[in-house]
């Protein structure tokens, strides 16, 4: 039998919900390419239930003591006194979130001899060192286009908060206020603006697809050019790299996965490539921004506005500069864990063990490595 160590993120401060403000969630059958969601074999919660808490224990522990495995859930993963640190050892199965996530470093990986499969609950591996994983035969999964859209939802809400400069108004009527001028001085509308999409994967296609309504001039690069039929349909320009897409940019999303080639990418360099008084909106992850290089554009108005939801580390030290750099909309690590996203990346992760554990072949597009190599949507978005 095996041991599975489950890291998730702490229960709200006021305790696990007796009751939710909605009643339920939409059911998806199908994603919009049309891959289906998750389909393992049952499911021991309620939809739209919170699972991705220390609590919600991911829907999981039933499933798996039923079977004869043992579970340990945490939420202290730092350190080498931490539980995580504790329990690895012996662990067979480790499970984390890219919003709390338990880092498998190389150095983690070699004190774990029995470890054989990393589940990303959601989607982003690169907490795990995957040369590591290789080189040790670990099989590494995540729940491939289970929150995309729910990221997607929330890099056109962030572009219009900053845009619209939607926080510092709600402030001044939280204050009582009705500064009305002060509100304004820093509002735009997004109408016209050019917006350029660094990554055009699921999460990337999916952003201009809800941007192109709001008829601004759509541009993007990715290491694959989207099919013909669909930069028609959008009205797309292409661009080789990055360096041609940003000068032309209003507004900036990057959506690309976090790997050496993109670590520290944007940096003081990258940074003043940008037309004066750009937004920059990053919720794919945190390293791929150079952290002091954007508090700096910020106060010399390279960039009018930076939001996200990713930091580095996670969870972010109370004196992370980002916190207190001027213009920004930074939230918690919340974009891809909402209670909808948690029904499909919870069920995800309960079919990826039910393969595992019945010897099944598991999706190939939940793969990013297997048999000592890199693997379905690893080999597409991940450099050896």
């Amino acid at each position: 039998m095996a041991k599975i160590l489950c890291v998730l993120y702490d229960d709200p401060v006021d305790g696990y919900p007796p009751k939710y403000a909605r009643d339920g969630i939409p059911a998806i059958e199908v994603y919009p390419n049309g891959q289906r969601t998750p389909s393992p074999s049952a499911i021991d919660f309620r939809p739209g239930d919170l699972l991705g808490c220390v609590s919600g224990e991911l829907g999981l522990r039933k499933f798996l003591e039923q079977r004869g495995h043992t579970m340990v859930v945490t939420t202290d993963k730092e350190g080498p006194s931490s539980v995580f640190e504790r329990e690895l050892p012996d662990a067979e199965i480790v499970i984390s979130q890219p919003f709390w996530p338990a880092y498998l470093t190389a150095e983690r990986i070699a004190k774990a001899p029995k470890l054989k499969l990393a589940i990303t609950a959601g989607i982003g591996s690169d907490h795990v060192n995957l040369e590591a994983a290789i080189a040790n035969k670990i099989t590494v999964a995540e729940v491939t286009f289970s929150n995309s859209i729910s990221v997607a939802e929330h890099v056109v809400m962030m572009i219009l908060g900053l845009v619209r400069n939607y926080i510092p108004s709600y402030e001044w009527v939280v204050k009582g206020g009705w500064n009305i001028a002060d509100c304004v001085t820093r509002s735009y509308d997004l109408e016209g603006m050019t917006v350029g999409i660094a990554g055009a994967g699921r999460i990337g296609t999916a952003v201009l697809r809800r941007l192109k309504p709001f008829d601004v001039k759509l541009h993007y690069t990715d290491r694959y050019r989207l099919p013909e039929s669909v930069e028609k349909e959008l009205n797309l320009t292409f661009h080789e790299n990055v360096e041609s897409l940003l000068p032309i940019c209003d507004v900036v999303s990057i959506n690309m996965p976090l790997h050496a080639q993109t670590e520290h990418l944007f940096n003081d360099v990258l940074l003043a490539k940008m037309k004066r008084g750009a937004y920059l909106i990053n919720t794919a992850r945190g390293k791929i921004c150079d952290r002091d290089a954007i508090v700096r554009a910020l106060e010399s108005g390279r960039l009018a506005g930076y939001a996200g939801d990713v930091w580095y580390p996670q969870p972010a030290p109370p004196d992370h500069p980002w916190r207190t750099m001027p213009h920004h909309g930074m939230t918690p690590h919340t974009s891809g864990t909402t209670l909808s996203a948690q029904t499909r990346y919870a069920a995800g992760t309960r079919e990826i063990l039910e393969c595992w554990f019945d010897g099944k072949p598991i999706r190939d597009e939940y793969l990013i490595v297997a048999d000592g190599k890199l693997a379905g949507s690893g080999a597409h978005s991940y450099s050896v």
